[in-house]
């Protein structure tokens, strides 16, 4: 599993720097995002259907929302 701590980063950031991880992510393997800026809500789950990925959760804890993102295929 590979985590990627966003937070404090603005749009586009945390959209851009998910989809260059999620491109090099090798199948079945997991991508765990934290991001604060409040359009990661849309962003995020849009970027993973695009991509061909699945998001297995989506959390706010706090002012943090927290994505679990699995590369499907193989």
């Amino acid at each position: 599993m590979i985590e990627l701590d966003l937070r404090g980063l603005k749009c586009p950031l945390p959209v851009l720097r998910t989809r260059k991880v999620l491109r090099g992510l090798a199948p079945g393997r997991r991508l765990v995002v934290a991001c604060t800026d409040p359009m990661s809500a849309i962003d995020i789950p849009n970027l993973v259907r695009e991509e061909g990925a699945r998001l297995d959760a989506q959390e706010r804890l706090g002012e943090t929302l927290r994505f679990t993102i699995c590369r499907d295929g193989g």
